[in-house]
């Protein structure tokens, strides 16, 4: 884990130790989908992209792939070409048929002209041949990131507080507001899905992934860090509890 970022120390449920080493800025969090039947080296990858501060989700063939793609939004998919049950590029074309737009990056173990054609005309946007160093599989996610800015570049915002995905900015009544990259995360979650009810469930995986334990109130602890930065000294108060479900970011003016 790197410095400058809020570590939680779980000891068992219900209970967590904070240790905290507060920021002054907001680290760029991406949750990438991992597609890779080769269940180590996934687990290698989702450990070394959760090293670099990424939120990382597994699959282990085609059907899982399109399966989670399509129930969730990320940042990129990274996708093996040879997968069982549906191969990578029947994949890619399914997904981009769907409509869905997120970044993919097709890692094959051919380097030949006609597999990257192939990978590229069935809707990839990179390709990366296998093996490969973990630095370029970093550059290239960068890269693709920084193409991806269709959805991106619209500041959210509710009342007036307004959060810019692009510069990581946050600024409520033009003052600037310093946030964890969890706080952060948990309130773009809020703003993107505003007026909406979200359990804590959803909430947690904005910001931790899937490897969560539900059984700890770490949600509430954050919550209520997000409402002494952005709501305890402004009007209207703008996260409300929803008992027994989870939380809501209520916009009146929307």
């Amino acid at each position: 884990m790197s410095r400058g970022r809020e570590r939680v120390a779980y000891l068992r449920p219900n209970l967590f130790l904070l240790q905290p080493n507060p920021v002054l800025y907001c680290d760029e969090v991406m949750r990438v989908l991992i597609v890779e039947d080769e269940k180590k080296m996934a687990a290698s990858l989702k450990r070394g992209l959760q090293e670099e501060g990424y939120v990382v989700d597994l699959a282990y063939d085609g059907d899982e792939g399109w399966h989670r793609a399509t129930e969730r939004d990320y940042d990129v998919i990274v996708l093996d070409i040879a997968l069982p049950a549906r191969d990578g590029i029947e994949l890619c074309r399914d997904l981009r048929r769907q409509g869905i737009k997120t970044p993919i990056l097709m890692l094959t173990a051919r380097d030949t002209v006609d597999v990257k054609v192939q990978a590229l005309d069935s809707g990839a946007d990179d390709y990366l041949t296998k093996p490969f160093a973990f630095a370029e599989l970093l550059a290239r996610l960068r890269a693709l990131q920084r193409r991806s800015q269709y959805d991106l570049t619209l500041q959210l915002q509710a009342a007036d507080l307004i959060l810019d995905p692009i510069s990581r900015r946050v600024t409520r009544g033009g003052r600037d507001i310093a946030l964890t990259p969890k706080e952060f995360a948990l309130l773009e979650c809020l703003l993107r899905n505003k007026n909406r009810v979200l359990s804590r469930t959803i909430l947690a995986e904005s910001a931790w992934g899937e490897s969560f334990d539900a059984l700890t109130n770490v949600i509430d602890v954050y919550i209520n860090y997000l409402r002494n930065k952005i709501d305890r000294d402004f009007e209207p108060k703008l996260i409300q509890t929803v008992r027994g479900v989870g939380y809501v970011l209520r916009d009146e003016t929307s």
